[in-house]
Order: structure tokens, then C-alpha cells, then sequence
């Protein structure tokens, strides 16, 4: 790892050299929202913006994939194979990127998904540090800054960035398509300031430190039917979520009702159906008892088998939840002592 000083203006140049060979990915204006889309002119990407209404989740493991064809009636069947051409996700803030790392573990781990690992080896990974708006919640979780899961990393200095270069193929990339400088004593001084002026630009959290033996204690508290009982069941807070991976399997059948298709897709545990298995029987039928789940998944049982809480503080589903049910509201209600 090593660190270099990186003009403004020379962003340009960088993202230019990378097309040459790559896919360039990077967060672009939509309206008064910003989202994550194919940059064809390098003026077209906005690395100051507040966040994507879609987390960079969506480059990894697709809202809807084709997994194999198959028929019927001959028994044969074609699976799909992943052809991920190489490309560059430029502009991650940390939060995504250590959401993409939080994925990992679960898509990496003991059993390999084929098509989320083609994806994540061919894809470079460019971040760019932010300022927090009145949603994020990073502080909490400690995913405001990231030590690891990127190729280069771009702190904005004002008229420059701090550029650190974790991979070599980062190094190399950004030594071949731009002009950098050695990094001085006047802007490490800087560097520090910035991160000062992050951490104080926070509405404060609340503590986490007792919040899985709160969930566990809490279990049957009435404050979940309080804050689940309004949920629309619309699943909108796991579509924009960062680190939301449930999904779900079915088979499409063509017209002729012989030949069809696999597909995987997008699902929510808030979904009415989510816990209904044959027979019509539903594990979770309530609203609140679906909210519930879905924080707690979030908060202690990804926490009690991979060691961290599966939750960014991005502040999405904040923004997307129509009746106000957040990480923040729950954790506060936790905390607390219940609903005020």
C-alpha cells in the first residue's frame, strides 16, 4: 500500500485510461437522485454526491439472472454461463464497499456462488470518501472509513485527492493513466482535518455495544408490534439495502409447456409469502413478526456466525421505508426502553 496525491482535474484522465480496457461503472445524476450507471464521458460522473438509490449490490448479484435452460420432456438441460467482461466500479463510498465485503462472506464462503464470483473478479474497485447526510448511520457500525476490498481510494483534499493504492494493479493503473505526486507533510495535516470534519458532521448513534443482548432480551417486547405493524410489506428497504442477499429460485415454463427457464431474483423477507412453505402454513404471518426477523437477521444472526453485523448505516432504507421503520428508530427504541 502506498499513497499518492492526485489533481482533480486529472480524474478525467484516469477514467479516460480505464475505459480503454474496462467497463467504467460510477455514480451519475438522475433527477435531483443519484445511481450507479455505465460512465461513456468522464463529465458525466459526480463524485461529491450523497448516495445511489441502488447500492454497486446490484453489479454482483443481479436483481434478475438466467440460470439455465432446461426441457422437460427430453431431460436436457443448459446452464448459463457467467461472461463478465472487466470493468471498474469508480466512486464506491466506504459504506458500500464494506458492504460488498460483508457479501463476500456469504457468497464466498463455504459455498461458492459461481456467478457473483465471476462477477467480483473482474471488476476493480475505485472508492471516494463522502460527508455524511441526516440518514447515514456509519458511525455506528464503524463502516465510515475501509482498510480493505478496493483498488485505490480517493479522499477529497479539496482541490485534490489522497489517493491510497492498496492492490498493485491499482498502483499501476493510476501511475499509467494520470499524473500523481508524492504526498507531503501540508497534506497528511489535510487529510486529518478531513477526517475530523467527517466524524463531526454525524447526528449522533446510538451505542450498539449491548444491542445483541437487547435483541435477545427483547424478543417478545411490544415495541416490535409498535414499529412492524404499520410495514407495507412492500420490500422496498431490502431492494435498496447493501447488504440484503435472500432470494429466490423459480422455474419459468415457455408456451409449448415443455422447455423453460431458470431464474433467480430479488427477494424480501417482508414479503407476505417469504415464510410460507407447502401446505399454506406461514412461519411469519404477521407484519411485525417480518420486521422483527429481518432486524434481527441484520443485527445478531449474521453477528453470531461471521462476527459483524450485516448492516452499513447507509441510511436507504431510511429514505425508501414509507412508515419510518429504520435501523436507527429500532436500535433507539432497543435502547431505550421502548417506543417514545
Amino acid at each position: 500500500m502506498f499513497f499518492r496525491i492526485l489533481q482533480k482535474e486529472s480524474v478525467s484522465d484516469l477514467i479516460k485510461g480505464l475505459a480503454q480496457t474496462r467497463e467504467v461503472i460510477g455514480p451519475r445524476a438522475k433527477g435531483s437522485e443519484f445511481v450507479f450507471d455505465v460512465i461513456e464521458n468522464p463529465d458525466d460522473i459526480v463524485l461529491d454526491y450523497t448516495t445511489t438509490l441502488l447500492p454497486p449490490k446490484k453489479y454482483f448479484l443481479k436483481s434478475k439472472e438466467e440460470m439455465m435452460r432446461y426441457n422437460s420432456k427430453t431431460g436436457q438441460v443448459s446452464e448459463d454461463e457467467v461472461a463478465v467482461e472487466p470493468r471498474v466500479l469508480f466512486g464506491v463510498h466506504p459504506c458500500d464497499i464494506n458492504s460488498l465485503l460483508l457479501l463476500d462472506k456469504v457468497f464466498l464462503g463455504d459455498y461458492v456462488d459461481p456467478y457473483y464470483k465471476a462477477r467480483r473478479e473482474n471488476t476493480l474497485i475505485v472508492g471516494v470518501s463522502c460527508m455524511p447526510t441526516q440518514m447515514c448511520m456509519c458511525n455506528a457500525f464503524g463502516t465510515g472509513e475501509v482498510h480493505d476490498g478496493f483498488d485505490l481510494f480517493l479522499t477529497d483534499l479539496g482541490d485534490s485527492y489522497y489517493v491510497t493504492c492498496q492492490t498493485a494493479e491499482g498502483a499501476n493503473l493510476i501511475d499509467k493513466y494520470c499524473e500523481t505526486r508524492a504526498v507531503e507533510p501540508a497534506d497528511v495535516d489535510a487529510l486529518q482535518a478531513r477526517i475530523k470534519k467527517f466524524n463531526e458532521a454525524f447526528v449522533p448513534a446510538p451505542d450498539t455495544s449491548e444491542i445483541p443482548l437487547l435483541f435477545d432480551a427483547k424478543y417478545d417486547d411490544p415495541m416490535w408490534e409498535e414499529i412492524g405493524d404499520p410495514c407495507l410489506a412492500c420490500g422496498a428497504c431490502s431492494m435498496v439495502c447493501p447488504t440484503c442477499y435472500c432470494f429466490n429460485v423459480r422455474d419459468v415454463q415457455d408456451a409449448d409447456g415443455v422447455s423453460g427457464t431458470r431464474v433467480r431474483e430479488w427477494d424480501s423477507c417482508c414479503f407476505s409469502d417469504f415464510a410460507e412453505v407447502v401446505g399454506g402454513h406461514n412461519f411469519r404471518p404477521k407484519r411485525s413478526d417480518r420486521v422483527k426477523y429481518r432486524f434481527y437477521h441484520k443485527q445478531w444472526g449474521y453477528l453470531s456466525r461471521y462476527g459483524e453485523v450485516l448492516c452499513v448505516g447507509c441510511g436507504r432504507c431510511n429514505t425508501a421505508c414509507k412508515v419510518n421503520i429504520n435501523p436507527r428508530r429500532v436500535l433507539e427504541a432497543l435502547t431505550k426502553g421502548g417506543e417514545e
